[in-house]
């Protein structure tokens, strides 16, 4: 497996354990036959690291398809290594800063992921001339 394919492996257990220390701290009100129950993820860091947890969840798609279209249009392997580590470390600092209710940091931080996605996304159109 490549790096950037473990990236993605690294990307599913990041947006998995965004919300499971919630689950685990609060065990005495959740109730794991409702796992889904809004009046659990009540205002403060429930409700942000279940906000965290689904952005997670949807921009998975995204990194995905453009990590495995870079691979498959034979991209260089380390410029999409490279990309996809850098993604994972920005959504690593998305989740600390949505955790840490840090707005304007989460949104630039969101931006900032969504510009290294896209830009492993055009790999195959703007790598050839990019990279030489």
């Amino acid at each position: 497996m490549t790096v950037a394919e473990w990236m993605l492996f690294s990307a599913v257990l990041l947006y998995l354990l965004t919300v499971a220390p919630v689950k685990a701290i609060g065990h005495r009100s959740f109730d794991n036959a409702n796992p889904r129950d809004p009046n659990f993820y009540t205002p403060g860091i429930r409700s942000r690291a279940l906000g965290a947890h689904i952005n997670g969840i949807e921009t998975f798609p995204f990194f995905a398809l453009a990590v495995l279209l870079a691979e498959f249009r034979a991209q260089p392997q380390s410029m999409i290594d490279l990309l996809a580590i850098g993604f994972v470390i920005i959504r690593l600092a998305f989740v600390g800063a949505y955790l840490g209710n840090r707005p304007t940091s989460r949104t630039l931080l969101w931006n900032l992921g969504f510009a290294v996605n896209t830009a492993i996304f055009f790999l195959p159109w703007w790598g050839p001339y990019w990279i030489g």
